[in-house]
């Protein structure tokens, strides 16, 4: 029998299977008409204020002022004391509607469906001009005063704000609270444990990674709300840059002051969004989401990396 030499078969047939491949990539034509169009539209935009009346000037020099900053300092703190309320009582009304007193859930359903269902400003007039139906408040032995000397611009706001993220913050731990599966309380149960320290231990730890994302945009987006307690007397940022635009004459400019002002407080509390959520998705993810720090220089490192070739 002759023996085959497989070495040089294998050498004869190995450059016509192993022939390089020449990879074209997708032309993504698509992509580069909607980056013209979206240039397109913003140089049209840029052109449109520079041709405007706007005075540019103004905005620099009443960026720092002492009452521009004092209504950054006012609304950051009135969005702080507003969103305490709000998650502390959102957690309180989770909890009544998910138990199993008729009572008890029958009346956090009632305020959820109350205040989710009027806007906030009508809430805030309702709190401001409740002097003209009550003239006093009296609460007995512990406090009686007149309505317009106790609902100050301050506690209207606080009210007004607080109440409603309330109603909103009820139905996101809710959601977050049922999304922890029934198992792991009946666990909790059968070693012995009660149901306020379940919920402690065991079923709010699991479902904060639900709650948080809601909740920070619920920040975000109070602390934009916050421009509405203008209607009701209390001086914050939109507030002030109302007053200066008045008196300057130049009421867009610092309109605009005041949406740069929003936009870098909400820029930064979106990083702090982003890190407490990377926190809380240890437990439920292998590797955790890459920091933008670590998504540049990922990329920046990606830039100086030769091309190879597909063979």
């Amino acid at each position: 029998m002759t023996d085959i030499d497989k070495t040089t078969r294998s050498k004869e047939t190995l450059p016509a299977c192993a022939e390089a491949i020449r990879a074209i990539p997708v032309r993504q034509y698509g992509r580069y008409v909607s980056a013209a169009i979206a240039i397109a539209i913003f140089v049209g935009i840029i052109c449109a204020f520079a041709q405007g009346k706007i005075n540019w000037n103004a905005i620099p020099d009443y960026f720092f002022d002492d009452r521009i900053m004092t209504g950054v300092g006012k609304t950051l703190l009135l969005t702080l004391l507003s969103m305490l309320i709000g998650i502390v009582g959102g957690i309180l009304l989770a909890v009544m509607r998910l138990s199993r007193n008729p009572v008890t859930s029958s009346i956090a359903w009632f305020y959820v469906w109350f205040f989710r269902g009027t806007p906030v400003l009508v809430q805030l007039f309702l709190w401001f001009n409740l002097g003209l139906v009550f003239e006093y408040i009296n609460l007995g032995p512990i406090y009686k005063n007149y309505w317009s000397d106790f609902m100050t611009p301050l506690l209207t706001a606080l009210l007004g704000l607080g109440l409603n993220e309330a109603a909103y913050m009820a139905e996101i731990c809710r959601a977050g609270l049922l999304a922890v599966d029934e198992g792991q309380s009946e666990a909790a149960h059968a070693l012995g444990m009660s149901h306020g320290r379940t919920l402690r231990r065991i079923i709010i730890p699991q479902a904060m990674r639900v709650i948080v994302p809601p909740t920070g945009n619920e920040v975000i987006n109070m602390l934009k709300t916050t421009s509405l307690v203008a209607a009701v007397q209390y001086p914050e940022l939109f507030r002030y840059a109302q007053d200066i635009g008045q008196v300057s004459g130049a009421p867009v400019e610092m309109y605009f002051l005041a949406a740069a002002w929003y936009l870098i407080m909400t820029s930064v509390l979106s990083v702090g969004q982003y890190y407490i959520e990377r926190y809380y998705a240890r437990g439920s993810s292998r590797g955790l989401p890459a920091t933008p720090w670590q998504k540049i220089r990922a990329h920046l490192l990606s830039l100086g990396r030769p091309k190879r070739g597909m063979a």
